[in-house]
C-alpha cells in the first residue's frame, strides 16, 4: 500500500457549497440569502441567545447569569469543627489530612482544611492542616494541644 493508494470511505466526504459564483452556477445573485432582512446582509445573524433587543433570558435569571461577583481564583476549604475532632480523634493524636481522610471526615487527603471553633474540645490534639480560625487555637491550646504551621 502507497500513500496515494489512501482515499476515504464512500459518503465519509462532501464537496463544499459554494455560493455566489455567478447565474450558471444555481447559487449566485443573493447566494442562497434570500432578498432583503437582517440575515441577508454580512454579519447580520446573531449569536445564539439573541433575543430581539429584548433582555436575554440568561440575564433575566439569577442563577445562569450568576449571582453576584464570583472570583476565578477562589480557593475552597472544607470546613471542620473542633467538636467534630473531639469525637473523633484519640488524645494526643496527630490531625492532617491523611488522618482526617482516614476517619471519614474529607473525602480525600489533599483536600484543603479549616478547622472552626464550633462546639468544645477536650483533649489534647497536634492539629496541622491548611488554616485555622483564631478561636479554634484558643481552643486547641487551652487543652493543652498545638498548632503547627501551615495555617
Amino acid at each position: 500500500m502507497q500513500l496515494h493508494d489512501l482515499s476515504s470511505a464512500p459518503g465519509a466526504t462532501k464537496t463544499r457549497k459554494r455560493v455566489g459564483r455567478g447565474p450558471g452556477s444555481g447559487r449566485g445573485k443573493t447566494a442562497t440569502r434570500g432578498y432583503n432582512g437582517q440575515k441577508s446582509r454580512a454579519g447580520g445573524a446573531k449569536g445564539a441567545g439573541f433575543e430581539g433587543g429584548q433582555t436575554p433570558l440568561a440575564r433575566r435569571l439569577p442563577y445562569l447569569a450568576g449571582m453576584g461577583f464570583r472570583s476565578i481564583n477562589r480557593v475552597e476549604y472544607a470546613p471542620v469543627n473542633v467538636s467534630r475532632l473531639n469525637d473523633v480523634f484519640a488524645d494526643e493524636d496527630v490531625v492532617n489530612g491523611e488522618s482526617l481522610a482516614a476517619k471519614g471526615i474529607i473525602k480525600k487527603p489533599d483536600t484543603l482544611v479549616k478547622v472552626l471553633g464550633g462546639g468544645e474540645l477536650g483533649k489534647k490534639l497536634t492539629v496541622r492542616v491548611d488554616k485555622v480560625s483564631v478561636s479554634a487555637v484558643a481552643k486547641i491550646e487551652a487543652a493543652g494541644g498545638k498548632v503547627e504551621a501551615p495555617c
